[in-house]
């Protein structure tokens, strides 16, 4: 502690102006309000996206497009790239906690194993989803392909 530091307690230098209270307050009249105008009236509220009469920005700007609110997203996983980790950690079974361990996907990724690349180790897979090349390639080798429910 240095006295450079030092500063009084809180509430020790007097109390914040107090609005509305008249002239003496320092704050008379308008009360900090302003002039005129919705602003300095009881009850106003700020509407959303409101410009002061100008045409708001969300309505100048065209709308196109579709977003379908149903799809779901995939983070995708390459058989190549279930190789070189099997490899990595010398594993035989890959579950959605060791391509997450391994920084492959996020907690809340869904993971779908797709049949790109070449692979050569026996693998028990577990994965929200498979494309048919993938269970193929996956099951040729003796492995198994499970999908998490």
């Amino acid at each position: 502690m240095k006295l450079h530091t030092l500063k009084p307690a809180k509430g020790a230098l007097g109390k914040e102006k107090r609005i509305g209270r008249g002239e003496g307050s320092g704050h008379g009249g308008t009360s900090t309000r302003g002039m005129n105008g919705a602003k300095q009236r009881s009850g106003y509220s700020d509407k959303m996206g409101f410009q002061g009469g100008q045409m708001p920005i969300q309505r100048q700007l065209p709308k196109f497009g579709f977003h379908n609110t149903k799809k779901v997203e995939y983070k995708v996983i390459n058989l190549s790239s279930l190789q070189k980790l099997s490899e990595k950690i010398n594993a035989t079974a890959i579950t959605k906690a060791t391509l997450i361990e391994n920084g492959l996907v996020s907690k809340n990724d869904l993971v779908k194993i797709l049949g790109n690349g070449e692979l050569t180790a026996q693998l028990q897979v577990s994965a929200d989803a498979f494309s048919k090349s993938a269970i193929e390639k996956i099951e040729a080798l003796k492995g198994t392909a499970t999908v998490i429910e």
